[in-house]
């Protein structure tokens, strides 16, 4: 089968929709597909200072065409960002690709823009089209403006099927933009268990003195980090003694930094870490923290459960379906600070917790979210729609609103 698989971020660009295309890439190609990936990319000072940037790397097996993202780059001109212009460049892209060899299907991941774009091209050569729905399309795209709006439920309504990470995820894309929840296949978050995994000879939750606490991902206050470090100045309000580092770059690393100075805390900021590094970091601490307002489904938590680390979390979308408090981690309510306090103490301080929480998280994670698994079923959703054509006519012309992420694309 001739897949194209279109990417909102790809590495170098480190985020969970880089870690979920790559490993993709790697079933489908495992699989002896043909494989395309588009993927766009940032390539300015700013937008690489958040997310990393610059052209994709090569893939093995898989044909990789890197598309810069001008009309994004130019959020700072009159206007703000030119998401259009750069839908333009994806659907020629896909076109052109297409006339040198036909595609099956096509796969986009995130809604908009991406997923707009699969579906304009789709209009064009009637091929069908999967669209995953990420984090950023069910907790911001939608919820902005009317162009996004009426952009996402056309994607969500003219897509040949919707994929999307779990349950509490999906109940809130329908809760804020009012589709049906028929129309979403649940598609769970999955992790390389033969990168990720425990120490060797270390048992599951072990800790040295003191317990090293790791928030590892994107660093911006959604995310919670700004709230880490207020339950950090708690923890040594009250004499808990701990080691804290955050590791990851994103738009709010400055602001963290500051907080940390003024709260006189000493944390680690150790800063970008490429996806290969990733493994190494997680087996060289105790405890992950995610203290995150919303996901579509928690990579990193995955990633901490398959390296054999308790998590402290909370009980936000997209990590409800994966941790269960007290039972496979402790979660408090997002935002709350001293019940995300009370949680690291209770972590830090109670060794047979850590191993408990730590145990039954690795055996859920090998169980339940291998890669291996997942890709079987996107690829069975593949042949089942190959051969048919698009569904819905679509209306390609959007309304032009005011929208935030005009001038502020990088919180997409």
């Amino acid at each position: 089968m001739r897949v194209l698989f279109l990417s909102r971020r790809f590495f170098p660009a480190i985020s969970g929709m880089s870690v979920y295309a790559q490993n993709l890439l790697e079933q489908l190609v495992g699989a002896g597909h043909d494989v395309t990936m588009v993927s766009q990319y940032r390539d300015d000072a700013a937008g690489t200072r958040v997310y990393g940037g610059g052209p994709p790397p090569a893939v093995p097996g898989v044909r990789v065409l890197g598309r810069r993202s001008l009309g994004e780059e130019a959020f700072a001109e009159p206007g703000g960002a030119d998401f259009e212009r750069d839908i333009d460049d994806m659907v020629d892209t896909i076109l052109a690709e297409h006339a040198r060899a036909p595609f099956d299907v096509l796969h986009a991941q995130y809604g908009y823009p991406n997923g707009w774009a699969a579906l304009l091209a789709a209009r064009e050569i009637g091929v069908p089209t999967v669209v995953s729905i990420q984090g950023g399309d069910g907790h911001w795209v939608g919820s902005c403006c009317e162009t996004h709006r009426q952009a996402m439920i056309r994607v969500l309504e003219g897509a040949d099927r919707l994929l999307i990470g779990c349950d509490s995820f999906a109940q809130e894309v329908v809760d804020r933009l009012g589709v049906a929840r028929s129309l979403f296949t649940i598609v769970p978050g999955a992790v390389d268990v033969r990168q990720f995994r425990p120490v060797e000879g270390r048992a599951p939750g072990d800790a040295v003195d003191p317990v090293r606490l790791f928030y590892h991902g994107r660093v911006d206050r959604r995310k919670g980090v700004l709230d880490f470090l207020q339950a950090l100045a708690m923890l040594r309000q009250h004499g808990t003694r701990f080691a804290a580092t955050i590791s990851g770059i994103g738009p709010d690393l400055d602001a963290a930094r500051a907080l940390d100075a003024e709260l006189q805390l000493g944390t680690r900021f150790s800063g970008y870490a490429d996806y290969d590094a990733a493994p190494a970091l997680y087996r060289d601490q105790d405890v992950f923290v995610s203290p995150t307002y919303a996901e579509g489904f928690s990579n990193t938590v995955l990633e901490a459960m398959a390296s054999g680390l308790p998590s402290v979390s909370c009980t936000a979308v997209g990590v409800v379906d994966c941790l269960r408090h007290d039972e496979n981690g402790l979660l408090s309510e997002p935002g709350e600070v001293p019940a995300l306090a009370e949680n690291l103490r209770r972590i830090i301080m109670d060794a047979p917790l850590r191993r408990r929480l730590a145990e039954t998280a690795l055996a859920e994670c090998r169980r339940t979210y291998s890669w291996e698994a997942v890709g079987r079923q996107i690829m069975g959703i593949y042949a089942e729609v190959r051969g048919t054509r698009p569904g819905t006519v679509l209306d390609p012309v959007l309304p032009r609103t005011e929208c935030r992420f005009r001038a502020a694309p990088h919180l997409l």
